[in-house]
């Protein structure tokens, strides 16, 4: 890793050790830079150079198809986050009674609440318990001829838990199932390819990983699976000819069937400044030093007295995050007591969790740990 890319783009205060990268990341200086220099333009010209922020927008889709490995950028959809990308789906399924939505027991309720909410229309949500030798078996196991959809987390934002998409994604083309995926917790942290995988939905907020801005996230879906999605939002912006004088129309055959309205401008530029930075590094080079940095934590903390890791210890099962627990520790104390070391990390789902980027040097991995020893 470029040391002088870091130092560059990374100007945290040298005291913090920042470990929650799953919640809510720091903006690369290039990122904040970019948000200063459309802000001053909106502030002396106002909207005068529109076309050039048409073609930023175009560019940060050409960004995300290049991410996602995704056919077309006709593919890819601006929305507001997850919660929206994930309710567009399960609200415009045209569901039967008596069909089913198979999932895991720890989803965040992004990926919860927008299933259980077809529950008036006979839909069941299936959770399944994935902290089993073989979760995807687990959540095989649990579909049948009546279930629309897997609706899973690509890594499980408390546990850490990292799923084989791609085995999903074969069961689900061979039982013509759809598969959709929640990839906040592994886009931007790890390689991920939606036509390997099979995926016919696939949704992620900016703001993790991706180090971008909150209030804007992609939306990928497949040529074929958005059309069988019925839309429950419109507007000026989401038919095939934009034309505001046009009393007829029809909805757009991409993706921006689904970006109702105006596009948000100064996340979009935030977002491609944000990419551009995995485009230089590659999103290989900063899995594998994230991938390091959570088996050095592992290998690191394992000999705590009383620790029990939530994240399975199974390499294969790593991505960005290294949850645990200690006997007898209160663990939101705990998690208090790092914080006024300058370790910003957080308790989820009965854990600690750490999760640092690539970025993070082993020195302040190397730090966590031992305050974390003196601390309990």
């Amino acid at each position: 890793m470029d040391q002088n890319i870091i130092e560059k783009e990374f100007p945290l205060d040298p005291d913090l050790i920042y470990l929650n990268h799953a919640a809510v990341a720091p903006w690369p200086s290039r990122t904040r830079d970019a948000v200063k220099q459309f802000a001053e333009e909106n502030s002396y010209s106002g909207a005068k150079n529109y076309l050039q922020w048409e073609k930023k927008e175009s560019q940060l889709r050409q960004q995300i198809q290049r991410l996602l490995n995704a056919a077309s950028t006709n593919d890819i959809a601006l929305l507001k986050n997850t919660s929206e990308a994930l309710s567009v789906v399960a609200s415009g399924l045209e569901w039967l009674a008596g069909d089913n939505v198979v999932s895991s027991t720890e989803e965040f309720p992004s990926n919860c609440l927008p299933w259980q909410a077809q529950s008036d229309k006979g839909v069941e949500f299936r959770e399944v318990n994935i902290r089993v030798d073989n979760p995807e078996e687990a959540l095989i196991a649990a579909c049948d001829d009546r279930t629309r959809i897997i609706a899973i987390s690509s890594v499980q934002y408390g546990s850490g838990i990292r799923l084989n998409l791609k085995l999903l994604g074969q069961f689900c083309k061979e039982k013509n199932i759809l598969f959709c995926v929640d990839a906040i917790q592994s886009i931007g942290a790890c390689a991920l390819d939606v036509q390997a995988i099979e995926a016919d939905f696939v949704m992620a907020d900016a703001h993790k990983w991706m180090l971008g801005p909150e209030g804007i996230a992609l939306f990928y879906t497949s040529a074929e699976a958005r059309d069988k999605l019925k839309l429950y939002q419109y507007g000026w912006h989401m038919v095939e000819k934009i034309d505001y004088a046009a009393r007829e129309w029809q909805i757009a055959r991409s993706a921006r069937r689904f970006e109702c309205g105006s596009m948000n401008m100064l996340g979009i530029f935030a977002m491609s400044a944000s990419l551009s930075l995995i485009d230089e590094i590659g999103i290989q080079q900063i899995e594998n030093s994230i991938l390091n940095n959570s088996s050095y934590l592992i290998d690191n903390l394992k000999d705590i007295k009383g620790l029990h890791f939530l994240t399975p210890e199974a390499k294969k099962r790593h991505a960005g995050i290294v949850n645990f627990t200690i006997d007898h520790i209160e663990l939101r104390q705990l998690q208090h007591k790092l914080l006024k070391e300058n370790i910003i990390c957080v308790y989820r789902s009965g854990g600690l969790r750490l999760s640092p980027h690539y970025y993070t040097s082993q020195e302040k991995l190397n730090k966590t740990v031992d305050i974390i020893k003196l601390t309990i």
